[in-house]
């Protein structure tokens, strides 16, 4: 299981990833990240509302209600275009830090 320390700063980056291919709520999209991370990434319920609530705020998503269920409308979320652009952004960062890292993580290794 990975740590949410270790992969907090990528959760909006994950969530984005998983709008790429479709609007999505939720239940759905805490479903969708274990099932694509084998089980070794659960995204809490508050942590996951969260990035939803800071990626609304940037205009990085937009929301809308769909159908309902018992009684109640469902809560979908899409990317827009500049959710799109911040998405590309965050994956150069992340082949750069998976760069600097490695550098940490393999010198290391060859010390031993």
């Amino acid at each position: 299981m990975i740590s949410s320390d270790v992969i907090r700063g990528y959760n909006d980056t994950i969530i984005l990833y998983l709008l790429l291919e479709k609007a999505s709520y939720g239940y759905e999209i805490s479903k969708r990240i274990k099932e694509l991370s084998d089980g070794k990434y659960v995204i809490k319920e508050t942590t996951l509302y969260s990035a939803f609530n800071r990626l609304l705020k940037k205009g990085y998503i937009e929301s809308f209600h769909k159908e309902q269920t018992f009684g109640k409308k469902r809560t979908y979320y899409n990317i827009t275009e500049t959710g799109l652009l911040y998405y590309q952004e965050k994956c150069r960062e992340w082949e750069l830090t998976k760069e600097v890292i490695n550098q940490f993580i393999y010198h290391s290794a060859e010390r031993q």
